[in-house]
Order: C-alpha cells, then sequence, then structure tokens
C-alpha cells in the first residue's frame, strides 16, 4: 500500500481533534506518512538524527527522527543542509509527552533540492536590515513566514467582513487621470519618454492613489460596496511607515452618516483582530514572545474596549492642558486647525482617553473636498481612528452629497476640471453616503508589532533603488 501523501498542517488538526471519532479513525489510518518540505534544521547524533522540516502548509514545524539502523545513506541524510528540499516516507508517531505531539520517523527519503554552502539563511539571528537584502528567501526566515501568513490570513478577514456584510467587491483602476484631490504625488505613466498629453490616453494620467472616488459611483448603484487593491504614491519618503507602493481597503455605503461610518471602522478591524488572535495562535505567539512582548495584551484591549469619541476642537484643548500642566511635545505649538502629528494623536489615545478613540470634526482646511461641511461652516463631518502606541490607523468622512456646496468646494480647491463626472454622481440620484481607507500594510503593522511596513510587504517599493 502506497503511503498518504498529507500537509504537516493536516496533520497537527488530526492530532489536536483525535477526540473525535471521525478523526482519530483518519489518524490511525495515517501510520506510514509521505511529506514533503524544507529543512529549517538538521543536528547528527551519530547514531540517531533530528530534522526541523516545515512544509510550508503550517507555522509550525515537523520532526523527523532517521536512525542509522533504519535508513539507507544515513551519512548523505545527515549531511543535508538548511535549505533543501526533502521527500519523506515514514511512521507517524504520537509523542504526546513530548514538546511536539508527534514526530515522523523516517524509512525513505530523497532529496529534491540541494542547497549550495553559500545559502544565506543559517540557523542564526539575522538583521531586519540584512533580510531586506534577501527579499527572495526571507519568507523562509521565522519572522516573515509568520508576516505573510498574516497578510494571507487579514486579506481573508477583509473581504470575509464586507462579504458578510453584503457589501459588493469592485475592481477599480489602477491606471487614473485624478489624484484624489492632493492624496498624494503621482507616478505619472509614458509609453516612450515621448509628452503624454498626446500619447495613447489622449491626457496626463497616472498609478492611482486611491481607488475611492472611482467606488462611490457604484455605491449609488449597489448601495455598499468595496474596493481593495494596491495604490501609488511617489514620495521621497524614507520614513518606517511610508511606501511608494501599498494596498488600500475603501468601503463606501450609501444612505449612511459618519456614526454609521464610525460603526462599521469599529466592527471591521475588531474582526480582523478577532481573527489574528483566535485563528493565528501560533504566528500571533511568535509575534508576542519575539517582535512585542506587549501584543496580544493591546489587541485584547482594543478588542474589548469601547471605541470613544471627540471632536478635533476636543482634542486641542486636550494637549493644551497637557502644555499647561508640563507636558513637553517635540511639536509643541498647539493652536487650532494644525494637523496632528503622531506625538499628539499618541497622547491622546494613551493618556486622555486610555484606548482607541474616534476624533471627528475636522477643519474643513485640512481635508479633502469630497468630505461634507458641517453647519458651522469650518468643520467637515470626517473621523480618524486612533489607537493605542500607534496614533492614526483608519481615516473616513461622510461625503459631500450636495452638488452646489461640492462643486463650490472644488472650484476653490481647483480641481473640478476633469471631475465633472463625480460631479455627475451629485445630479443624478446622489444621496448621502459615508466612507472610510484603512492602509492595508499598516493594518499588518498593527496586528503584528513589526516596526516597517517594508517588513509587511513581500517586496517593498519605496524611494530607494529596485532590486527586485
Amino acid at each position: 500500500m502506497e503511503p498518504k501523501s498529507i500537509l504537516v498542517s493536516d496533520i497537527y488538526t488530526l492530532v489536536a481533534e483525535q477526540e473525535d471519532k471521525e478523526m482519530k479513525e483518519i489518524l490511525n489510518g495515517l501510520k506510514e506518512v509521505f511529506v514533503q518540505g524544507w529543512v529549517r534544521t538538521n543536528r547528527d547524533n551519530g547514531s540517531v538524527g533530528f530534522i526541523a522540516l516545515n512544509d510550508g502548509s503550517c507555522f509550525k514545524n515537523v520532526q523527523l527522527v532517521y536512525d542509522a539502523k533504519v535508513v539507507k545513506d544515513y551519512d548523505k541524510l545527515s549531511h543535508v543542509n538548511t535549505g533543501a528540499a526533502l521527500s519523506v516516507v515514514g511512521e507517524l508517531v504520537l509523542t504526546p509527552q513530548a514538546k511536539q505531539p508527534f514526530e515522523i520517523q523516517v524509512k525513505e527519503f530523497e532529496v529534491t533540492g540541494t542547497v549550495d554552502p553559500d545559502y544565506p539563511l543559517q540557523k542564526k539571528a539575522h538583521s531586519m536590515e540584512f533580510l531586506r537584502e534577501i527579499a527572495h528567501l526571507r519568507p523562509r526566515a521565522n519572522t516573515f513566514n509568520a508576516v505573510f501568513r498574516m497578510r494571507n490570513a487579514m486579506a481573508m478577514a477583509i473581504h470575509e467582513f464586507f462579504q458578510n456584510e453584503g457589501f459588493m467587491y469592485i475592481h477599480t483602476p489602477i491606471i487614473t487621470g485624478n489624484d484624489a484631490e492632493g492624496a498624494g504625488n503621482t507616478f505619472g505613466i509614458y509609453t516612450d519618454g515621448k509628452n503624454p498629453k498626446t500619447e495613447f490616453f489622449g491626457k496626463e494620467v497616472a498609478l492611482t492613489v486611491s481607488g475611492q472616488l472611482h467606488v462611490e459611483p457604484f455605491a449609488l448603484a449597489f448601495r455598499d460596496v468595496y474596493t481593495f487593491g494596491p495604490t501609488f504614491r511617489a514620495e521621497h519618503s524614507n520614513t518606517t511607515r511610508h511606501a511608494s507602493e501599498f494596498w488600500m481597503i475603501e468601503p463606501e455605503m450609501a444612505f449612511a452618516d459618519l456614526n454609521d461610518d464610525m460603526e462599521c471602522i469599529e466592527a471591521c478591524l475588531k474582526h480582523c483582530i478577532d481573527v489574528a488572535l483566535h485563528r493565528c495562535p501560533d504566528e500571533m505567539e511568535f509575534f508576542n514572545t519575539f517582535i512585542d512582548k506587549t501584543l496580544k495584551d493591546r489587541l485584547h484591549h482594543v478588542l474589548h474596549s469601547e471605541f470613544k469619541r471627540m471632536t478635533y476642537t476636543e482634542a486641542i484643548e486636550e494637549l493644551k492642558k497637557a502644555q499647561e500642566k508640563g507636558h513637553k511635545f517635540d511639536n509643541n505649538k498647539i493652536f487650532w486647525g494644525m494637523d496632528l502629528q503622531s506625538e499628539h494623536e499618541r497622547y491622546i489615545t494613551e493618556q486622555v482617553v486610555k484606548g482607541p478613540v474616534f476624533l471627528i470634526d475636522y477643519p474643513k482646511e485640512m481635508k479633502a473636498f469630497y468630505m461634507r461641511q458641517n453647519d458651522d461652516g469650518k468643520t467637515v463631518a470626517a473621523c480618524d481612528l486612533l489607537v493605542p502606541y500607534v496614533g492614526e490607523l483608519v481615516g473616513g468622512s461622510q461625503r459631500e452629497e450636495r452638488y452646489d456646496l461640492l462643486k463650490k468646494r472644488m472650484d476653490e480647491v481647483g480641481c473640478t476640471n476633469g471631475l465633472e463626472w463625480y460631479l455627475d454622481t451629485r445630479k443624478y440620484g446622489g444621496c448621502p453616503h459615508s466612507g472610510f481607507g484603512i492602509g492595508f500594510d499598516r493594518l499588518l503593522m498593527y496586528v503584528t508589532g513589526m516596526q516597517n511596513i517594508r517588513d509587511v510587504q513581500p517586496f517593498p517599493r519605496t524611494s530607494d533603488p529596485i532590486k527586485y
């Protein structure tokens, strides 16, 4: 009888759930198994050896035990290097008293991919900077194995949340003729170095900085929609939170005001945190142990917190009070109309609210033209979600549905030309609607504790020279 090919993740599931009668029967039928994966470590004691093998199906490794009395070419297997690809037939043995719940005792093996001696990922600590230089290999390192598993889980969590809430997924264009009103410097598109105005699209075009303007019209047909895709900003910024290419989650909801918007933001973020904590326990334990020892406590705190609400004006007053009491900010000039820095946002959420908080009703001069103007004539119905230790995580607003006010504001900022179609959505059956944006990569930083956006992206794109 041929041995059964099985993924290591499936074995862990069967072992963990063996009290279930059906699972136990399957497990009992797996005495001899066939696994394939990559060697993480290989330790030879002379007559018995131990290999930690990872097959890519889960974060955990499986321990292979090979005995000189059983395995032909024992010496060959004992010299298999870290990183090699290996195929193994062996006996599955439960080891409930040991560190791992089971092991595979090797009977036969085949080295399906050898490794040169200069393989850079040896069993030792590597700096993040070094690992960025080998981005094609770093998914094999424990940190990035966990990061990219979490990236996959969070992407699925986003789709799961919105699909379960009845939202429709819309693919908005990557090539665009607008910059979403100053959302960031754009990457212009050229076909062969000539003037783009006379080529191909008949006007200047660029890579999108946001899918929002293009997804809004779909909200006015399908009610609740979202777009989730790559966006681009040509900023020469080398901070740990900025990249030239990143992914954005941008929902839009028809017949929804700012309160509806904030409720959706809170539910979405809590769903993502819940997925991270409860569906990715091995990865979260790794992050909490090796990346940020306060991570799980912080996420649990947010998950079980009521998200407070505070106006921008109230926040400015709180910052002024802090100054009067002797608190020193790096940016110590506090005034109404200023753009809050991360230190100010963190003070509000960590010292004043002591938890997540929505700041609302920002000065209209600070925000984009499409945000709904409040009755005071000075502020707009915008919200930023601030969370402890990070600051701003999500930004949203109720959109301006009144044609005359929207056109006046667009004329003021000089963006009407080319966006006449956007104004049309207010002329033809427009209604109150709201939306928000979550930087997916920053969300990944938040749930993993990683400190640099370059370390949550597979092949990061910044203003540095591109290697890959």
